[in-house]
């Protein structure tokens, strides 16, 4: 078995501080700027908090201890409680699309929700402090960048074969009716790497068939990106930090080469040289020609592949979590685990209309397991919003449709490892 972690001095007491300072919000920009107070969504609560105790901001691993200190069966070991962290948490009725992710900054005490064609900031409360709009792409995941403090999330411009990590910066995110584009809030950098794979031709009849999951194009199945995570290189325990980005992928029941999900590796510390204000009706190429590292994970077929990618430092591994798939003769699991620690390995992607090697990443030896295809996993629903918040507890995120349009909550989850579902809920 693997060690318990150390207790560390508790890395949320700024967070604290935020949250119990009065927070402010802004009129929308087509108002006087005036100070008032900040605004808690209809039906919002207050929520009470977990006991105070120690805590690490979700991809910052505690000094001394490495993933293997910490064991992936271990159902009856209680992770220690996080600092006033509430156990829940209410992000707002929005007229967009459903919540698609949601980062927390520890620091501040300030909650990142993406609800497709907004991205909305919050404190620990739900008190909306700003939001930044007026994106007509789909904005899917997001994580927050440890070095620099903003926030990364996909962004994609399928009509325009233009895909995007979107960079905001948060502390400038400080009224609501932020506008993307002139606001000075949000930078783009673009992918190439994805561009390629979402328009090959792969049936040779030299027409590209466009956004349809219905056609042998796109390479791998590629729809496009969703889930985004800050972390180590994979295979390693610490170092600099990588952006990994995950490929949405089709559903398609009559092809074999779509059955692996696809992340690609940045590393971001040079990115200023390619970032970008966007125009959505003339968008840029500005952006790295190649990638850090492009990796494979045979989980099956998915519908549109990781929603959420987490890399959560108490464990050490990157949790992907997904829609079902409904291709036949696989588990289809919603929830899969990488194994961190393990090196990726150049080995055959299966199912390719040519044979084609790659580097690929391996499942955890633990959850539900499919005799027939090896593939390992869980069932639990963080397809909306996963966010690691440090020594075994979670944020999930739920939501959907109701009167003036998609609500979005983050309940608090811990760790347990056990099968079916590795989480549980924390309701005191």
């Amino acid at each position: 078995m693997r060690k318990a972690r150390p207790t560390l001095a508790a890395a949320l007491a700024a967070a604290a501080v935020a949250a119990a300072t009065p927070a402010f919000a802004v009129p929308p920009q087509s108002m006087p700027p005036q100070t008032a107070p900040a605004q808690t969504p209809a039906g919002t609560m207050p929520v009470p908090t977990m006991p105070a105790a120690d805590a690490l901001p979700h991809n910052v691993s505690p000094q001394g201890a490495t993933p293997q200190d910490v064991p992936h069966r271990d159902p009856g070991r209680r992770p220690g409680h996080p600092r006033d962290l509430p156990l829940s948490i209410h992000g707002g009725t929005w007229p967009t699309s459903h919540v698609q992710g949601v980062t927390v900054d520890h620091e501040h005490g300030w909650v990142y929700w993406s609800f497709t064609q907004m991205l909305v900031k919050t404190d620990l409360e739900g008190n909306v402090l700003g939001t930044v709009e007026g994106l007509t792409g789909h904005l899917g995941d997001i994580d927050l960048n440890p070095r620099d403090g903003r926030v990364y999330g996909s962004l994609e411009y399928k009509a325009e074969e233009a895909f995007y990590i979107a960079v905001f910066d948060g502390a400038a995110v400080d009224r609501i009716g932020l506008d993307a584009e002139t606001d000075g809030v949000m930078t783009a950098v673009h992918l190439d790497e994805v561009v390629e794979d979402f328009t090959a031709d792969m049936d040779g009849d030299g027409v590209f068939d466009g956004d349809t999951a219905d056609t042998a194009d796109h390479r791998y199945g590629c729809s496009g990106i969703d889930g985004v995570s800050f972390g180590p290189s994979f295979g390693r325990t610490g170092g600099p930090q990588r952006l990994m980005v995950a490929y949405g992928v089709y559903s398609n029941t009559e092809r074999a080469d779509n059955d692996h999900q696809v992340i690609l590796e940045y590393d971001v510390r040079t990115w200023h040289r390619y970032e970008r204000p966007l125009t959505q009706s003339e968008p840029h190429r500005s952006g790295p020609r190649r990638t850090a590292g492009k990796y494979f994970v045979y989980t099956g077929n998915t519908r549109f592949g990781v929603q959420n990618l987490e890399y959560d430092a108490y464990t050490g591994d990157w949790m992907l979590a997904v829609y079902n798939g409904v291709k036949p003769g696989f588990p289809n699991y919603s929830f899969f685990i990488v194994d961190g620690s393990a090196r990726p390995q150049r080995g055959e992607i299966a199912g390719q209309p040519e044979r084609e090697h790659g580097r690929l990443l391996s499942l955890v030896d633990d959850g539900l397991h499919d005799p027939a295809t090896g593939i390992r996993g869980w069932d639990f629903h963080g397809d909306y919003g996963l966010a690691a918040l440090g020594n075994g507890y979670y944020y999930a995120a739920e939501g959907g449709p109701v009167p003036g349009g998609q609500e979005g909550e983050v309940h608090l989850y811990r760790w347990t490892g056990a099968t079916p579902t590795p989480f549980e809920r924390v309701t005191h």
